[in-house]
């Protein structure tokens, strides 16, 4: 399992969710995609994102304008 961080800060909707997917594309079951965004739309995104999926969203944590959105792939074929 391996941890792929993705530093998104300040790109604006899409680009968040466009780097999430390039990572994605990288990833196997049980790593996690750990997010970072300045775009808040990050977290409404990513839940519909992981809904879609079927990837387990394991947080979303904000500090200083900075989300940190966590998601564990479970669903890779």
């Amino acid at each position: 399992m391996v941890d792929i961080v993705v530093d998104s800060k300040g790109l604006a909707c899409p680009g968040p969710i466009t780097e999430l997917i390039k990572a994605y594309k990288k990833a196997k079951n049980g790593d996690k995609i750990i997010l970072y965004a300045t775009d808040p739309g990050v977290k409404a995104d990513s839940k519909a994102w992981c809904d879609r999926t079927k990837n387990k969203l394991v947080s979303i944590e904000e500090e200083n304008g900075v989300f940190k959105v966590t998601i564990e792939i479970i669903s890779k074929k």
